[in-house]
């Protein structure tokens, strides 16, 4: 059992403060009851605040696989005293309770109530995998045969009543236990899933006389619920799988200089790890010795290996394709980029996006009022209108199997993990299916100039003195405030001035000034590096000066100048290149009728230089991040659903304020993973169309599930009132529905 202080703030749509934990592998597998893996909400607060002494006790429950069961353990923990949250990880199973009772045994019975078992999981413990239960095939073999025996006995009547009727009832109770205890376990708690439906039907066509329908429809429920479960399997396991690719162990240096064949999670921060080529790379590390190339397609989704040497970081998963490489770890196994990955994926799929929302709301009011016109079927036509009792029973029951929405509940939560498990393959870490959803409709997207649209590298070109007596000390005053910044710019002019031997020189009272550079004191002279608008903001610009920086900032070049108390000493000029990738990513985003803007801290010249080189409809710089999300307001106000893309501290207010901020991820950064709503994992801007392509893919088959199982549902109504419908052929049309959506959702997977 997990029991850990806690405190948690219910999500809420567009949340960017996604903290990720270290991911615990579960194992998967069972069936499905009713289709849907991941349809409810992660969290389900019961209480307006989460008490002081609240405390978070985890737990597995291995029939807790789709909202049915959810919904049922919701309600029932829902009434015991102490409980104020829930969440649920329905692909892994487990069941977090945030509660302030003296122990977990009330919460344990409460679940065992209502037919399932709860496993506590110890804090920080991976929980044991148990053992894949193997299923007897030969009941459901019995029950097929049973059925079929009892429709061929039934309309040859080779055979009396009793016979067909011990025939079926050997059918039911072989195949049909399970549905009958889920269903009575269900009308216990006043809630009426699907078990508790198809419970009721067969149950009614047994009280009518009518056996071999009442075992063909458990039958057919029964396998479509096994084929459903195995198709919803290949949803799951697309992630699942991914927990797969990382080695069981790592070749790790020990102590006394030796090479030892060690566990991977008992490997420690900072351990020294060999790794042979063709070998899959087990943990997160920098290169500390050797050169290879490595396939980082699991983790960012490129195409084509990346060199690595000395210094470059290497991930959890990746392939070491040519040579020996030893790396030292820098993060634990259940927390290296893989795992969180893996974790902010399962964390998505708990977000309901707004399709499930109304699926889910629809549901709630649909079933209930659909029983109730059942029940009203059964009984008014005979009572008031003198119709047989016999036959209006009858269509009541198929009625109910036909009322299950099981189509409508499963048609977005298939077709929503599929999408993400596809953009996860292609290296987009999508945060939420609201996300995936909402991606179709943007129709502008703000980019950051600098590591976004160009390699984020710049180098100095230019050096101009500007006041001769201090050209001696220039550069190395420029060097000694540039090295203390870990802006682009700056490090370039710093990188610059390695190979000159200056001077040390010491920088007191450092201070970073946001969107306009540096200062610091040097031997008791203040100094300023910095860009245009700090030389304004100083009072230390003139004519002449400007002049010097226009023409240098039509070139595309960002410029720096040093300043002291006097003026400017020296002007530094600095130049980033394009991306390749990014003109074709721009070209892509206008064939798909997505305008672009470019924000930036640089230099308006250097803005519009850098935008005509890669097609960018409107630029705009000299911008602090309160500008930047300016511009994203005034999109707003003409209309616009607007995305910003960005990759530094700058860029948060813009990324938090769009309605999907995507981050370069930088194959793993930390601060992106948390706080985007979408991770572009390889700092590839192609990923942007692809992501929005998929959105577009996933938004059409998600109307094409819903409309085909309300127009079939609405179909096969009509078809019942006039009484040529049978409960095995609602069945049929149900299940065969259910199916359909679940394949045509399945078809995400193949994007």
């Amino acid at each position: 059992m997990s029991d850990s202080q806690h405190t948690h703030k219910p999500g809420d749509g567009h949340d960017h403060s996604h903290k990720l934990q270290p991911v615990h592998k579960h194992a998967h597998g069972g069936d499905s009851c009713c289709g849907s893996k991941t349809a409810a909400p992660a969290l389900v607060q019961l209480s307006e605040k989460t008490s002081a002494d609240a405390r978070l006790s985890s737990f597995r429950i291995e029939a807790m696989d789709c909202p049915t069961e959810q919904t049922l353990i919701q309600n029932k923990l829902g009434k015991l005293a102490g409980v104020e949250q829930l969440e649920f990880n329905l692909i892994n199973r487990v069941l977090g309770v945030t509660h302030n009772l003296p122990d977990t045994a009330p919460i344990i019975d409460a679940i065992k109530s209502i037919g399932m078992h709860a496993e506590p999981l110890e804090a920080g413990v991976e929980a044991p995998a148990p053992a894949p239960v193997k299923k007897h095939w030969w009941p459901l073999a019995l029950s097929g045969v049973g059925a079929l025996a009892a429709e061929v006995i039934h309309f040859t009547n080779a055979a009396p009543n009793w016979v067909v009727a011990i025939i079926a009832l050997i059918s039911i109770l072989s195949g049909g236990l399970t549905t009958y205890k889920k269903g009575w376990i269900a009308l216990k708690n006043f809630n009426l899933n699907i078990n508790a439906l198809m419970s009721i039907a067969v149950t009614g066509a047994i009280l009518i006389g009518q056996w071999p329908e009442a075992a063909m429809v458990m039958f057919l429920f029964t396998v479509a619920e096994l084929i459903e479960a195995r198709s919803l399997d290949r949803a799951r396991n697309a992630i699942s799988g991914l927990m797969q690719m990382t080695p069981e162990q790592a070749t790790v240096q020990q102590a006394d200089g030796t090479w030892l064949e060690q566990e991977v999670k008992s490997v420690e921060l900072g351990a020294r790890v060999r790794v042979k080529p063709g070998e899959r790379i087990a943990l997160d590390g920098e290169v500390v010795s050797g050169n290879s190339t490595i396939d980082q397609a699991p983790i960012t989704g490129e195409s084509l290996p990346v060199e690595k040497t000395i210094g470059d970081k290497v991930f959890a998963g990746t392939i070491n394709q040519a040579g020996s490489l030893e790396y030292a770890v820098t993060a634990a196994a259940n927390n290296s980029t893989l795992a969180r990955i893996i974790h902010a994926v399962e964390q998505a799929q708990g977000a309901r996006a707004p399709t499930q929302r109304f699926v889910d709301q629809f549901s709630k009011i649909y079933t209930p009022v659909v029983f109730v016109f059942a029940l009203a079927v059964a009984i008014i036509p005979p009572l008031f209108m003198g119709a047989v009792w016999f036959d209006w029973i009858y269509r009541a029951l198929v009625l109910l199997v036909v009322a299950c929405p099981c189509a409508l509940v499963i048609s977005t939560p298939v077709t929503i993990v599929s999408g993400l498990a596809a953009a996860a393959r292609k290296g987009i870490l999508v945060k939420g299916g609201v996300y995936l959803e909402g991606g179709f409709k943007l129709d502008y997207l703000a980019l950051d100039k600098t590591g976004t649209i160009t390699h984020g590298k710049p180098v100095q070109t230019d050096y101009l003195s500007l006041e001769p007596t201090a050209d001696a000390m220039a550069p190395a005053i420029a060097a000694a405030l540039a090295g203390r910044s870990d802006h682009p710019v700056s490090l370039a002019i710093a990188n610059a001035a390695v190979d000159k031997n200056f001077a040390v020189l010491n920088v007191d009272n450092f201070e970073a000034l946001g969107g306009r550079g540096v200062k610091g004191d040097i031997n008791g002279q203040t100094y300023h590096l910095g860009n245009h608008r700090l030389v304004e903001e100083l009072g230390l610009c003139s004519p002449q000066l400007e002049e010097k920086l226009f023409a240098l900032e039509k070139q595309g070049k960002s410029v720096v100048l040093l300043l002291d108390t006097s003026g400017p000493l020296a002007l530094f000029a600095v130049a980033d290149t394009v991306k390749e990738t990014s003109r074709e990513a721009i070209r892509q985003l206008h064939a798909l009728g997505v305008k672009t803007l470019m924000l930036t801290g640089d230099n308006v010249h250097t803005a519009q230089a850098i935008a005509a080189q890669v097609g960018i409809d409107e630029a705009r710089g000299d911008l602090l991040p309160t500008d930047k999300l300016q511009a994203i307001e005034d999109l707003y106000k003409q209309g616009h659903r607007v995305g910003m893309v960005g990759d530094g501290i700058n860029d948060a207010p813009a990324l938090a304020r769009a309605e999907i901020g995507f981050a370069m991820a930088a194959a793993g950064t930390d601060t992106a993973i948390e706080t985007a709503d979408v991770a572009l994992m390889d700092d590839d801007l192609r990923k942007i169309p692809a992501f929005i392509s998929l959105s577009r893919n996933t938004a059409s088959i998600l109307k094409q599930n819903i409309a085909l199982a309300l127009v079939i549902k609405a179909i096969f109504l009509g078809v019942t009132f006039a009484g040529l419908a049978t409960m095995w052929m609602a069945v049929f049309a149900d299940m065969g529905v259910s199916l359909l959506v679940v394949f045509n959702g399945l078809r995400l997977l193949r994007k």
